[in-house]
């Protein structure tokens, strides 16, 4: 019988829908964990207003409160290889997201900063978690045409959860001096959907298959790129994964020693070229440094800069996969700098109207989110083996996790001691090195799948 060929055309069309609708439900579960991290790391913003007043905060107490997630972070992605590669990318996260709800309600009860900082500091076990196996988890079940896009739906959530915490803690502060509580604890209920969210997906097919559970992996992988292309992809998994040894010996083997670089300078120019002091502190830094700007306006602003790194995020979605990754990651790493510089020149003249100032930090910003945002997630989660995947992202997002404690620690003291343009200046000149980095070192890997990056840096 003739299957006249627009039928069959449709009916090719349909499952490739369907299959790709699959891959992005699969990716959006995972990524409600960015969700979390985007909210937890950004609700300090505005807690640290009232934390201040409520328990007469020092800079160096003040800097250590907001770092206590950030060393969680740390440690987090430090044994999320050990984690990933033992137990599954999936059981991992069911771990996080069980970290993620006890952190937000232990915050939120705090009676002293020490009991709030341990809270924290559980909330960044998860975050460090999550950051490490969330983009690796996704990577490993993209479509390599879709890749960047559904990797970058991670960074996105980040975005909307910063965005979202900036919201509520606009929304909250009326309730007075004891509104940093509830800001904290709103977290609670998207940590619940992202544990039974993780009950009812399947675990990483990559990481199946490497297990020598090749019947599982094909599965998965079946129901995302189709029966045939499915047992082709097994194939040129164990082809791949025979020749890796999966161990921190092959992690920190010579021929791994360049892209092993690659991830862990590049996730650390994303954090040292200072986007976490207006994300973290921004809130401080209008209502300290800019005259006559109240608590309101402060979170106000912080809402405006939340809206352009969402609008940006969106944009870096389709642009990763079109432009490729090192042209958008050199034009974001050049555009921080001007911006930074506008900023640091601004900040010399006087009488300079607060509104400029904002207009250079969202520039700063909106190029921030437009590459150094979702590239250094993307990068790392495409160039390392599927073996060793999990130990190398950790090491990466480690050494960025690192960058970030840094700032973090060091945000408030290097303002006295430099005054805000010259901190502003160190992070504008370490965006231009950044620049350069990427010109010279990051490889391009759009349009190609895991196993095709991996011959290339072997040739």
């Amino acid at each position: 019988m003739h299957v006249p060929s627009a039928t069959v055309n449709r009916e090719v069309g349909q499952a490739k829908a369907q299959s790709l609708s699959y891959v992005v439900l699969l990716a959006a579960t995972t990524a409600i964990s960015g969700f979390l991290f985007g909210f937890d790391t950004a609700v300090i913003n505005g807690v640290l207003l009232f934390l201040r007043l409520q328990f007469a905060l020092s800079n160096l107490q003040t800097e250590i409160a907001a770092s206590s997630l950030l060393l969680g972070c740390l440690l987090g992605a430090a044994g999320a290889s050990m984690m990933g590669d033992r137990y599954g990318r999936r059981k991992s996260l069911i771990a996080s997201a069980m970290l993620f709800a006890l952190s937000s309600v232990g915050a939120a009860l705090a009676n002293t900063v020490t009991v709030f900082s341990v809270a924290r500091l559980l909330g960044g076990l998860a975050i460090g978690l999550a950051s490490v196996l969330t983009p690796v988890y996704i990577a490993e079940i993209s479509p390599s045409r879709n890749r960047g896009t559904l990797v970058s739906l991670n960074q996105l959530a980040i975005v909307v959860g910063i965005l979202s915490a900036y919201l509520v803690n606009w929304e909250v502060a009326r309730l007075g001096t004891s509104s940093w509580r509830w800001m904290l604890a709103v977290a609670a209920i998207p940590s619940l959907a992202f544990l039974f969210g993780l009950l009812l997906i399947p675990e990483s097919p990559r990481w199946l298959v490497t297990r020598g559970r090749q019947r599982e992996g094909e599965r998965v992988l079946s129901r995302i790129f189709g029966e045939q292309t499915a047992k082709e992809q097994v194939e040129a998994v164990e082809q791949a994964a025979a020749g890796e040894e999966g161990s921190w010996h092959e992690v920190l083997s010579p021929k791994m020693r360049k892209r092993l670089a690659v991830g862990m300078l590049l996730a650390l120019f994303s954090q040292i070229t200072g986007i976490n002091t207006v994300l973290y502190y921004g809130s401080i830094i209008a209502s300290e440094h800019f005259p006559g700007q109240s608590t309101s306006m402060a979170l106000i602003a912080n809402v405006i800069i939340g809206t352009v790194n969402f609008l940006l995020t969106i944009a870096a979605m389709v642009l990763l996969d079109r432009w490729g990754r090192r042209a958008i990651l050199m034009i974001a790493s050049g555009g921080m700098g001007i911006a930074l510089t506008f900023l640091v020149i601004g900040l010399n003249v006087p009488g300079i109207s607060p509104l400029l100032m904002l207009a250079c930090i969202l520039f700063y910003v909106a190029f921030f989110a437009l590459g150094m945002g979702p590239g250094p997630w993307l990068i790392i989660s495409e160039i390392f083996p599927t073996k060793v995947r999990g130990r190398a992202a950790s090491i990466a997002t480690s050494t960025l996790w690192s960058g970030t404690l840094l700032v973090t620690l060091t945000f408030l003291s290097l303002v006295k001691v430099l005054n805000l343009w010259g901190t502003f200046a160190i992070y504008g000149a370490l965006s231009f090195a950044c620049l350069i980095f990427v010109w010279k070192m990051v490889p391009e890997t759009k349009g190609r799948t895991l196993e095709q990056i991996q011959q290339a840096w072997n040739k």
